[in-house]
């Protein structure tokens, strides 16, 4: 058996194996090592004490705005919380003084009539500071804007609402009773029918006016004219009083014929302070009659004219 003759084959070991990674990941160049996320905690709850507070401090104001009837501490506190929160549009129409004054007003009004009083004295405000601020620049330029780029100032504001507090207090203090209560609230009303007609008449008439009469000779004079009227601006007046009776009557502070009574009463006294301003403002004797002034005797006589109006309608109806 030649096969047994040949020396034996060594064995033949397995060639090597390559180790090699387990994942691909291991194959990538390694980057910065990141920190783990560490959860961050919500922020802390206010202390119970600030809690506390914010809650009696809300507790107060609803009590205030819902204090019925009002009294001088709901008013007042009602009031500041208004006049900060609505300070940037406050301020727009009215100086620092102004302000304080409007503060004033507006407590004494809602310790009168309500929160719907106030809202009635905002209306006015608001589309009176509109009328104002129309073209204020071309008012400017012809000298006849108001100063302080058209914030109204403390006498501007007594001098618009000094027939409205006389109303208020008549019925805070329930002067002639319940029976009289009526009458107060629509001079009330009236009275700021007036201004506002006021107001937006003269101020439509300057910023739009084609021609301005004298209301005494209806000789033509310039705009800004003491006692001067237009078309334009009267028809604005009516137009605002309208709008302030209408709301007014949304209120429930006067009903339709109040409200028609307020328009008519407010046209009669603008008429009569145009003749004023035509015939006796800033003539000699009569340097004390400033536009404040004038203003009184006017939004006075609106709101006379008013309760003596519903007086005979009243009797008439009767």
């Amino acid at each position: 058996m030649a096969c047994s003759l040949l020396p034996p084959l060594a064995p033949v070991s397995p060639p090597p194996r390559l180790l090699l990674p387990s994942s691909r990941s291991a194959l990538l160049p390694r980057g910065p090592r990141v920190a783990p996320r560490v959860p961050v905690s919500p922020p802390s709850a206010l202390p119970d004490t600030a809690v506390g507070a914010a809650e009696a401090l809300r507790g107060a104001l609803a009590d205030a705005f819902l204090a019925s009837p009002p009294t001088w501490r709901s008013a007042a506190v009602s009031n500041l919380a208004i006049f900060v929160a609505g300070s940037p549009v406050l301020l727009s129409g009215l100086s620092a003084s102004g302000f304080a004054a409007a503060y004033l007003l507006g407590t004494l009004t809602w310790r009168a009539f309500g929160p719907k009083g106030l809202v009635l004295v905002a209306s006015y405000f608001v589309l009176g500071t509109a009328a104002t601020k129309l073209k204020i620049k071309q008012k400017e330029a012809l000298g006849v804007a108001e100063k302080r780029g058209g914030r109204r100032g403390p006498g501007s504001v007594i001098g618009s609402s000094a027939a409205g507090c006389v109303c208020a207090l008549l019925s805070i203090y329930n002067v002639g009773s319940a029976a009289l209560a009526e009458l107060w609230r629509l001079g009330f009303v009236a009275s700021y029918c007036t201004k506002l007609s006021d107001t937006v008449s003269s101020e439509i008439g300057k910023a739009y006016g084609r021609t301005t009469y004298l209301v005494t000779t209806l000789k033509v004079v310039p705009r800004g004219t003491e006692g001067a009227i237009s078309i334009e601006g009267t028809l604005a007046g009516i137009l605002a009083s309208i709008i302030l009776a209408s709301v007014g009557y949304l209120l429930g502070q006067v009903n339709v014929s109040q409200g028609a009574v307020c328009v008519l009463a407010s046209q009669i006294a603008n008429f009569c302070e145009s003749y004023i301003g035509a015939t006796l403002q800033d003539k000699e004797g009569f340097e004390w009659l400033t536009n404040d002034v004038v203003n009184v005797l006017n939004i006075s006589t609106g709101g006379i004219l008013a309760v003596l109006m519903q007086q005979l309608l009243v009797s008439w109806r009767s």
